[in-house]
């Protein structure tokens, strides 16, 4: 496979994610502008949290980065932890915690997301 060959296959890559992505969103969202709208014609205070849409917005892209980042970082560290392994292969164990320690970064952004929906 020619390295132009791979690019446009990146790049088709890129595009059919980013397609999915909005027709999930046009599909999900307007349920959640429903479902907003219904819970403030129901509630007798108004809400001291914000709007929810908002506060739904803020948790998946605390989310989303954080799981952004941890793929971009497993996808470095674990090309270099392999690449180290194939000349020594006793340092498998030490390359498989660097590994957790990049896989971390989901958790940290699951944890933020689940602390912003707790403020809602």
């Amino acid at each position: 496979m020619t390295i132009q060959m791979f690019k446009k296959r990146i790049v088709l890559s890129f595009f059919i994610t980013l397609a999915v992505l909005m027709l999930s969103g046009f599909l999900f969202t307007p349920p959640l502008f429903a479902a907003d709208a219904a819970t403030q014609a129901a509630a007798v205070e108004p809400s001291s949290g914000g709007d929810l849409m908002w506060v739904v917005i803020a948790a998946s892209i605390a989310f989303s980065f954080g799981a952004l980042a941890a793929g971009y970082a497993i996808s470095h560290v674990g090309a270099a932890a392999m690449g180290a392994m194939s000349e020594k292969p006793e340092i498998g164990s030490q390359a498989l915690i660097f590994i957790a320690l990049a896989e971390g970064l989901v958790v940290f952004g699951f944890i933020t997301a689940l602390m912003i929906l707790g403020k809602a």
